[in-house]
């Protein structure tokens, strides 16, 4: 927000600051303005006024003008014045800006208060409501002032349109307002608060005070956003705002501009007038406005001031400017008024002015004008002197202005000129950086949109991917907890089959107890019986037999709980049978997953099958082994009934035996109390035993909850897990394209490691021999010599030379080392930036595939050309050394003539192929390519330097040898001056001229070598420029022998081995070079050795010189070797021109085979669209066709209308021919909707449609010829008819003779309507034949679309190979660069070693001149030294040896990083050719996905029908469930029932003992054969399942083949079955036709018959009225109708009075009065009649008598009285007539159907005035219509107003005929109406 506030109010600062600039221009433009009103005054007079008069103006003039200056320098000053305290004003704004955000700040947070606060009210009030019903108001208060407040806020933002300090005075009071809110509403809440304290109310309630805390929460954040919005809308305001005062102040301005025009010329046509008066009133009328707009101007600027030096009121300062536009506005209104008034006395004055012209010719005395003229210049200098005072005025007024502005302004000036300037600077600054903006965002918007159109894209391919994994991974944990499942229930009946077997074992040996007891008690029997004889006391028998009965008790106690313990195993196993079943379930929905899964992938298939039967083998076992748990507990069960039954059996017959048994047992007791004892610890062991299986079986319990509970945590972690897969996965994308990154990098790194093999096989064998080198040199070393000061000084410079060389090489390593790490940041941007281009590149795909290939493998070989060009620049600076040969200037112009020609030709090529986005990637590269280049120069430049350098060291070494050698001469003339043998000094003095000669000729030399140095610098420059355009040449020649690259690699192996061999001679010379050095200083030793005495000096020197001789001619042998070097060097740079020069043509052929290519590329699209443009003609022609097919049909059913309309006319003569004409017309019908179907469907649909039109044509043609038949017999049936009533009648033969001809007439246009159906059928045919043309053709366009395309597919098959085949040439060809790149670092390497190796032959030639002053020193005496600085030398040798070694090292390391940045901009360039693959790959995995989807959705229909099976089996297994349930449970009950009545016989069992333990033994031993029997039945009943299992699976397998073929026929069956129903619906269509069509002629014909009743009816019907008619003409011309005429003067009374008129009018036309003058009658009375004249036409004949209307009768009708009048007049005009004899069938009542159809032959005047009166009903026939069509014959609505009323009035009888009413138009007159009855 705070952010937001000060965006807000640096945007209120410019605001105010554009406006008071604004105010500022208009301030300006009025002061101009008054300057130019001053100025007016002072203009010229007319020149013909005297000299003196002039030049006292001229002088006056002057005087104004340089006072007119001085006031506009004031101007400008108060301008800049004025634009200094704006500044001010702007500082103090921003100030109250800063507190008005303080502020607002405030307000927000006082609202905030006061929500909270309201908030705790509602909430204390919510609790206190039950308490208190009153304070349900003050909510309503307290909520009612911040919504008031909101709105005020509101209305003031848009109100207060610019943001002035008007704004801070009422956000002051409104934060006041706000604090006394707050003040208040805390006291309320205190008072709420104690009340709520006192009910204690407020512990119950603290879940709603956090609900009312989260409202709090969110209310705030409304109110937040509002108050953003209302801000946002203030600024917005303010902008308008702004916007509008520019745009009033620029009209100001404009007006203002054109005014002054407008006065100006105005002032001119001034000038040329006469008149004085109105020329002085316009002056004083400007003087006027002048005064008043200077004295505002000087008042506002008085005002400006004073605001200025009151820094407070600003707001006033605002309002005064409000005034200010006011005020201006009105000067506007009053300058436009003056602006009129100024035209309009122009306009006067141009017509005064032209008859002034007119007169001014014709008057000759001059002398008026001249004394008007003198008058006038007078008036005019009192003016300028008036004038003259006000400016006086104006200056003083000014000039105080002046003394109040002057201090402010020079403060401010500096400042403005400062911000003006860092202003100006800034906003240049901020429209880059905003453009820059806007143009980066806008391309990281489009990027991010390709960017995620792309990952959307990926991502759901990813999805619909990881789905079907997902649903295998989720089956194979379904089945994985299944299995868990199954083991546990295994585990756990286990336990169980366990316990059963312990329990078992307790049974047993309580069974081997009881037959101890009852050994026990055989024993004791015999006992007894022996001592029956002897002891028969009975109270010892009572006592024992008790306790017997008590043991017996505990006996059948044990024995029950035993039994518990079985039925809580029971119930153990039934629970374990129930979760089986659960688990059953859980199986089939698995299955049912497994089989959606297998219609998923089919793949997997094999595996799932596998799964599922794995999985219903194990179900089976569970069951098998459930049902022999099962049948063992029943059989037990079975096996302890008998027993029961056994000892219940017994127990009846040995009651009498065990009573004798008591009686001998009582000796036997103590005994057994022992044995009973034990029992009694066993029954415990099993209680313990019994518990133990309690708590194991809740334990199991608990574990199987755990496991439950386990498994949904399991299916959460899976539901994780699942989107952790697909995180995983969408890395492990990522880490394939590392992964295929790094193993593009592993295969640089073993060409790397390969190459470095090499090479440091190649050290190796260096090392060798350099350390051979070195061992001869120490041999040929032994003993360090004595040098000069001279060397050490040499070897001091060229250390420090040195070590500059070495910090400069560390500052490139470390330039480099920055270079290489920016590159590796582009890489990663590139890698980055990878997946913005997808989009680019889709777009690019289609259209420049190929482009894109061969222009990206250009950038690669340009790239590696300009390496190759840097590396080979590089050599040819090492051999810049060693050439010394001019080089002719002309290759140069070659090669530019050549890299010109080159450019130009691939200009040309690229023109037509290159797109936008590849010319600006081009222009890209080039710049880079160009940067490069500088950087080369720059190099080439630094290197030439070194070169100079180098150069100039040689120069100076030179001159020290010789120098050397001077120093010797000398000593060896002093030693022959000491010498004093005659000869030496002879021998001596001729060497000595010898070697002055050899002195000469090496100066000679030396100034010859200094000259070609010379020379040589001159042709390094030029070298340079030819290297500067061979770089540019060969690029273009390197990119060609790309392409060529079978020969590129011949001859570029033959060049490699060539300069391969050239360095390794010139090694090997410097190997000799090297051994002759030190075989030199092994002589030099030896003779240093050898002269121990001074006297053989002599002949030592002379040796000493042979040697340096022999040298020198070495040295020259070795140039000359260099220089044919050179020359081989020179000749195979010439060789590689011829070489290029071949390429340049080859390249050009090649281009012109790809412009052909891409010609007939351009013209393959071309003939493409041609085609497709063919195509889309045809279909529009395909769409004419069938809307001319349309239209032909449209005007067939026209023709076939009109000839129904023509049949129906002739049905009206002809009762036969009605048949022919329904006929026609439904033959007619389908062939409409055959027809108008037919344009919509496809042309196979169109050719059955037309076999159909052909067939309804015959059909037609047929009912035609029927038609044509019906008629000749019509014809002849008539002439018979005719002639019959000739005799009979002879008044009809005429109108017989009528009817003939209009028969005639109809059968005429019948024939010509046939033949016009006739040629329009031909028309159809001929359409219909050129529509199937154009099928055809279509057909054949498509046909040739479809071969277009499966050539184009060709095609790209075809690219998509040489694409292939382009890979595999760029892969060979890195092969050869790599090859290439490590021949390069052996070159360099060989080159290195040149340098280390001539750097050898500079110290040996400096250790044989230091070995020669050794010996000159020697000689002298000096040895001490000289070994010293031997090992000066020495030491400073090795540091040079290893200066250099670092400096070979940093080229190496410089020259790898270069490799490796070729390296990876090749990697770039591979990723951006994998981004084109990817992204081919991922348009076809697209189109893989549609198909994908496409399969998958088939998949998933079959799969839900088979979901749908699967239910129907789950539904009958569960029925089967439920059965078994209700088995198990009825079971479960017959066994409590049989457990109930084992407890009764339990009881009795004490009473048998004895037979039970006989009975025991032999259950037992059955026990044990039950036991043997068990176990093999077992066996058998695996062996049963096994073979169940088989039959299982071959059935299964069986039914899954029944149900595809049942599918199959099913399938087949629903296609049979449509096409049933669609040939049903046809047929019943076809019969519906029929049907109606029968009906239709059973109308037709019942509609002829009564058709021919009524035309006798009518024939009588006209006679009479004929006759009637005759004698009304004759008896009613000229006479009244005295009836009539008291009707109407009747009715006019009880009519309404606003339809009077219409009566009035109509007796009026009755008695001949005009209808003029019945207007001017009407003109003061207006009404109408309607209603009267319905009752009084409406009624029947004279003889029903009149009766006036009553009261309470209602009349609702709507026609005319004219209307009305001619019915009434039908009715009257047949007096006496009788009714019409009617046939009962025509006497229809009001309500009958027929009487409501419309008939289309009635005509439609007559219904369109029948319809409304009566409810729309008409009859079918013309003649038939009802009269209650004209007049309603009942009164619906009951009786209206009038009583009875009249006869008239009355409704006709329902019995009485009615017949149509006469069409009259209801404003013809009485006269007209019976002129239209006699007509008719």
């Amino acid at each position: 927000m705070s952010s937001w506030l000060g965006g807000l109010g640096s945007g209120l600062g410019q605001s105010l600051g554009q406006v008071a600039g604004s105010l500022a221009s208009l301030t300006g433009q009025i002061s101009n303005f008054t300057k130019d009103m001053l100025m007016e005054g002072t203009e010229d007079v007319p020149a013909d006024l005297p000299n003196s008069g002039r030049e006292e103006n001229e002088a006056t003039h002057s005087v104004l003008r340089s006072e007119n200056e001085r006031l506009k320098k004031l101007y400008t000053d108060l301008e800049e014045k004025h634009e200094a305290s704006e500044l001010q004003i702007k500082q103090q704004s921003s100030s109250y800006r800063s507190q008005l955000q303080q502020k607002e700040e405030e307000i927000n947070h006082l609202k905030a208060r006061q929500i909270a606060l309201q908030d705790e009210l509602l909430r204390l009030q919510s609790t206190t409501q039950p308490v208190h019903p009153e304070s349900g108001r003050v909510p309503a208060a307290t909520a009612s002032p911040p919504f008031s407040y909101s709105v005020s806020h509101h209305v003031s933002a848009f109100h207060e349109d610019d943001m002035d300090f008007g704004d801070v005075i009422s956000s002051q009071r409104e934060i006041n307002r706000l604090s006394n809110e707050v003040s208040r509403l805390e006291s309320e809440l205190g008072h709420w608060r104690h009340i709520a304290e006192v009910r204690g109310t407020q512990s119950s309630d603290q879940t709603e005070i956090c609900k009312l805390q989260n409202i709090i929460k969110e209310l705030k954040q409304n109110r937040s956003q509002e108050i953003d919005d209302h801000q946002h809308e203030m600024s917005v305001l303010q902008n308008a705002h702004q916007q509008k005062l520019t745009e009033i102040s620029r009209r100001h301005r404009e007006e203002l501009r054109d005014y002054e025009e407008r006065i100006e010329e105005l002032e001119n046509l001034l000038q040329q007038e006469h008149d004085r008066a109105v020329w002085k009133r316009e002056q004083e009328q400007l003087e006027v406005e002048k005064r008043q707009m200077t004295e505002q101007y000087a008042e506002n600027e008085i005002m400006r001031l004073s605001s200025l030096n009151q820094d407070n009121s600003l707001a006033e300062d605002n309002q005064k400017l409000q005034m200010c536009v006011q005020i201006l506005e009105k000067e506007k209104s009053l300058l436009s008024q003056e602006k009129e008034e100024l035209q309009i006395s122009l306009s006067k004055l141009s017509n005064e002015y032209e008859v002034i012209k007119s007169t001014a010719t014709r008057d000759i005395d001059l002398l008026s004008q001249v004394r008007d003229l003198k008058l006038n210049l007078e008036v005019k200098e009192q003016e300028l002197n008036q004038s003259i005072h006000e400016n006086e005025i104006l200056t003083a007024e000014l000039e105080e202005l002046d003394k109040q502005n002057q201090e402010a302004t020079k403060h401010v000036i500096l400042i403005k000129d400062q911000l003006s300037k860092q202003q100006s600077e800034g906003d240049s600054t901020i429209k880059k950086l905003k453009e820059d903006l806007n143009d980066e965002k806008q391309r990281s918007h489009h990027l991010e949109d390709d960017k995620m159109n792309i990952i959307k894209e990926l991502d759901l391919q990813k999805e619909k991917l990881t789905h079907s994994e997902q649903a295998l991974s989720d089956l194979q944990l379904t089945k994985q907890k299944l299995e868990d499942k199954v083991e546990d229930l295994v585990d756990q009946l286990n336990k169980s089959e366990k316990n059963n077997f312990s329990i078992q074992k307790e049974n047993q040996e309580l069974r081997e107890h009881i037959r101890q007891n009852e050994e026990e008690l055989s024993t004791v029997r015999s006992e007894l019986i022996r001592s029956q004889t002897q002891d028969s006391n009975s109270q010892l028998k009572d006592d024992l037999l008790q306790e017997r009965e008590a043991e017996v008790r505990n006996l059948k106690q044990s024995l029950s709980e035993i039994e518990q313990l079985n039925e809580h195993l029971k119930q153990v196993a039934f629970d374990l049978r129930t979760e089986n079943e659960k688990l059953v379930v859980a199986c089939e929905d698995v299955r049912n997953q497994l089989e959606e899964s297998i219609a998923g992938n089919n793949q997997v298939s094999l595996e799932k099958t596998a799964m599922l039967e794995t999985l219903r083998w194990e179900k089976e076992q569970l069951e098998t082994e459930l049902c022999g748990a099962e049948k063992r507990l029943l059989e037990e069960a079975n096996k302890y009934k008998q027993t029961i039954e056994e000892l219940s059996s017994a127990r009846s017959l040995s009651t009498s035996a065990l009573q004798l048994e008591h009686e001998h047992l009582i000796q036997l007791s103590q005994e057994k109390d022992s044995e009973i004892s034990g029992l009694k610890k066993s029954i415990e062991q099993m209680a313990t035993d019994h518990q133990q299986m309690k708590e194991t079986l809740s334990s199991s319990l608990e574990e199987q909850k755990r496991l439950t509970q386990l498994i949904n945590e399991k299916e959460i972690c899976i539901v994780k897990l699942k989107e952790k897969s697909s995180e995983l996965q969408e890395e492990l994308d990522k880490c394939a394209e590392a992964l295929r990154k790094n193993e593009t990098l592993r295969q640089t790194i073993e060409e790397k490691d390969r190459s470095l093999g090499s090479m440091k096989e190649e050290n190796n064998h260096l090392q060798e021999e350099l350390e051979r080198l070195r061992e001869q040199q120490s041999r040929a070393v032994p003993v360090p010599e004595p040098r000069t000061l001279d060397s050490t000084t040499e070897l001091e410079s060229e250390l420090s030379r040195l070590h500059i060389i070495k910090d400069h090489l560390e500052e490139e390593i470390k330039h480099h080392q920055k270079m290489i790490e920016d590159q590796n940041q582009n890489k990663m941007q590139l890698l980055q930036s990878l997946q913005e281009q997808k989009k680019e590149m889709d777009e690019f795909r289609y259209q420049h595939e190929q482009m894109n290939i061969t222009h990206s493998q250009l950038f690669l070989e340009k790239d590696e050309e300009i390496k190759n060009l840097q590396k080979t620049i590089e050599q040819i600076k090492a051999q810049l050394h060693e050439e010394r040969r001019d080089i002719p200037t002309e290759n140069s112009d070659i090669f530019q003539e050549t890299k010109v020609q080159s450019l130009s030709i691939e200009n040309e090529s690229e023109k037509h192929d290159l797109s936008k986005a590849e010319t600006e990637r081009l222009v890209k590269g080039i710049k880079e390519r160009e940067l490069e280049i500088k950087l080369l120069n720059e190099k080439n430049i630094s290197l030439t330097k070194q070169i100079d350098q180098l150069s100039k060291d040689e120069v100076g070494k030179l001159t020290q040898i010789i120098q050397q050698k001077d120093l010797e001469i000398q000593a060896l003339h002093a030693r022959i001056s000491s010498a004093s043998c005659s000869q030496d000094v002879v021998y001596l003095q001729q060497q000595l001229h010898a070697y002055a000669m050899e002195r000469e000729k090496v100066m000679v030399v030396l100034s010859e070598k200094t000259r070609e140095n010379s020379q040589l610098k001159t042709e390094y420059h030029k070298m340079i420029d030819i290297i500067s355009a061979k770089e540019a040449a060969l690029i273009k020649l390197q990119d060609e022998n790309k392409k060529m690259s079978t020969r590129f690699e011949s001859s570029g192996q033959d060049m490699f081995k060539e300069t391969i061999q050239n360095l390794s001679r010139i090694i090997r010379e410097k190997d000799i070079e090297i051994d002759a050095l030190s075989q030199k200083c092994q002589t030099l030793l030896t003779v240093l050795q050898t002269s121990g005495t001074g006297s053989e000096v002599g002949g030592v020197n002379s040796n000493q010189f042979e040697e340096l001789l022999q040298e020198r001619d070495k040295l020259k042998q070795q140039v000359k070797k260099m220089e044919e070097w050179k020359q081989q060097v020179m000749t195979t740079v010439q060789n590689m021109q011829h070489e290029s020069a071949q390429l340049q043509e080859e390249l050009h052929q090649l281009q012109a085979q790809v412009l052909v290519d891409s010609d007939n590329n351009s013209k393959l699209q071309v003939d493409y669209t041609g085609l497709i443009q063919s195509y889309e003609q045809n279909e529009t022609k395909l769409k004419n066709f069938g809307q001319e097919l349309a239209q032909v049909q449209h005007s067939i059913g026209q023709l076939c209308n009109t000839k129904d309309l023509l049949l129906g006319k002739l049905d009206i003569m002809s009762p036969q021919l009605s048949c022919g004409s329904s006929l026609t017309t439904q033959s007619g019908e389908p062939l409409k909707t055959s027809q108008s179907t037919g344009p919509c469907e496809s042309s196979q649909l169109l050719q059955q449609e037309v076999d159909d039109l052909r067939r309804s044509l015959q059909e037609k043609d047929a009912m035609i010829k029927t038609l044509q038949e019906n008629n000749h017999r019509l014809s002849e049936s008539i002439a018979a008819s005719s002639e019959a009533g000739r005799r009979e009648h002879e008044q009809t033969d005429s109108e017989m003779k009528q009817l003939k001809e209009k028969q005639e007439a109809l059968q005429n246009l019948l024939k010509e309507k046939d033949l016009l159906i006739k040629a329009k059928s031909d028309q159809l045919h001929s359409s219909n034949e050129n529509f199937t043309n154009k099928v055809n053709e279509n057909e054949l366009l498509r046909q040739a679309v479809t071969n277009l395309k499966e050539r184009i597919l060709i095609l790209e098959m075809d690219i998509s190979k040489l694409k292939g085949e382009n890979e595999k040439i760029v892969e060979t060809s890195r092969g050869k660069e790599t090859e290439y790149q490590a021949l390069q670092e052996t070159n360099m390497k060989f080159s290195m070693m040149l340098r280390e190796k001539e750097f050898e032959c500079h110290s040996m030639r400096e250790k044989a001149l230091a070995f020669e002053q050794l010996l000159k020193e020697k000689e002298q005496g000096k040895a001490g030294e000289l070994n010293q600085l031997l090992n000066a030398v020495k030491s400073m040798q090795e540091k040079t040896v290893t200066f250099q070694q670092e400096r070979d090292q940093v080229m190496l390391a410089l020259k790898q990083k270069q490799m490796e940045n070729s390296t990876l901009q090749n990697e770039v360039q591979h990723l951006r050719d994998k981004e084109s693959r990817l992204n081919q790959e991922l348009q076809r995995l697209r189109d893989h996905l549609l198909e994908s989807e496409d399969s998958h959705t088939r998949e998933a229909l079959a799969a839900e029908d088979r979901e749908a099976k699967l239910r129907k089996k789950v539904t009958v297994l569960e029925e089967k469930l439920v059965s078994s349930s209700n088995a198990m449970e009825n079971a479960s009950h017959q066994a409590s029932v049989q457990v109930e009545s084992l407890q009764e016989q339990l009881n009795m069992v004490s009473k048998q003992r004895d037979e039970t333990a006989l009975q025991l033994s032999v259950s037992q031993e059955q026990v044990k054969q039950y036991a043997l029997s068990l176990a093999n039945l077992q066996m058998v009943l695996e062996h049963f399942q096994q073979e169940e299992k088989a039959m299982y699976s071959a059935e299964l397998e069986k039914q899954n083949q029944l149900l595809t073929e049942w599918k199959k026929k099913a399938e087949n069956l629903e296609g049979k079955v449509l096409s049933l129903q669609e040939r049903l619906d046809e047929a019943n269509a076809a019969l519906d036709s029929a049907s109606r069509l029968t009906e239709q002629l059973d109308l037709k014909e019942e509609q002829i018959e009564e058709l021919k009743k009524q035309n006798a009816l009518h024939e009588e019907m006209l006679d009479d009225a004929q006759k009637k008619l005759m004698n009304l003409v004759s008896s009613t011309e000229g006479k009244v109708d005295k009836v009539l005429m008291r009707n109407l003067f009747i009715g006019h009374f009880h009519i309404p009075k606003n339809q009077r008129h219409e009566v009035l009018r109509l007796m009026g036309s009755i008695l001949g009065v005009k209808r003029e003058e019945m207007d001017q009658l009407f003109a003061e009375d207006q009404g109408g009649v309607t209603r009267w004249m319905t009752g009084w036409l409406g009624g029947g004949s004279k003889s029903v008598p009149n009766t006036p209307l009553r009261p309470n009768q209602q009349s609702v009708f709507n026609s005319s009285f004219s209307e009305l009048f001619v019915k009434f007049l039908e009715t009257e005009s047949h007096p006496s007539a009788p009714p019409p004899k009617l046939s009962v069938h025509d006497l229809k009542p009001l309500d009958s159907p027929g009487r409501r159809k419309v008939d289309a032959s009635i005509p439609g005047s007559s219904k369109d005035t029948a319809e409304p009166r009566a409810g729309r009903r008409t009859d079918l026939s013309p003649f038939l219509a009802p009269r209650s069509a004209a007049v309603p014959l009942m009164n619906p609505a009951g009786h209206g107003p009038g009583g009875p009323g009249h006869l008239l009035l009355k409704p006709i009888s329902d019995v009485l005929p009615t017949f149509t009413p006469l069409p009259v138009s209801p404003d013809n007159s009485a006269g007209l109406v019976l002129k239209d009855l006699l007509k008719q």
